[in-house]
């Protein structure tokens, strides 16, 4: 590793230059990675920061738990009786359900994938 330093007030100071891509959002899940991360796993958080792979990790988890929510919901709702008919007929009950089903979704993802 070559690391180059420059003179302040007599002391030689690393140049040290931390790269971020911002070009992709983090979104809802990709911030609740990172919280912990700074939290529970303060080392791997440091050293990812320092190579410079923290954003492309949190932008990993983000397409990971949005992809695994649009594929757990369907399946919950469908077998908890959320069908076209039933958000015609009583359209509260329905948005109860999907509600309920978003929330078990989530907490697997939680689980799976941001608390991991």
């Amino acid at each position: 590793m070559n690391i180059t330093y420059h003179e302040e007030n007599g002391y030689l100071l690393p140049n040290i230059v931390v790269g971020c891509d911002t070009s992709r959002p983090i979104g809802k899940y990709g911030r609740m990675r990172r919280k912990y991360l700074q939290e529970h796993r303060l080392i791997l958080f440091s050293v990812m920061v320092q190579d410079g792979t923290l954003f492309e990790h949190l932008a990993e988890v983000e397409d990971a738990a949005q992809t695994r929510l649009e594929t757990i919901v369907p399946a919950l709702a469908k077998a908890a009786g959320a069908t076209e008919a039933l958000k015609a007929a009583d359209p509260m009950k329905w948005v109860g359900i999907m509600n309920a089903c978003k929330a078990q979704a989530e907490e697997i993802i939680f689980q799976e994938i941001v608390y991991a």
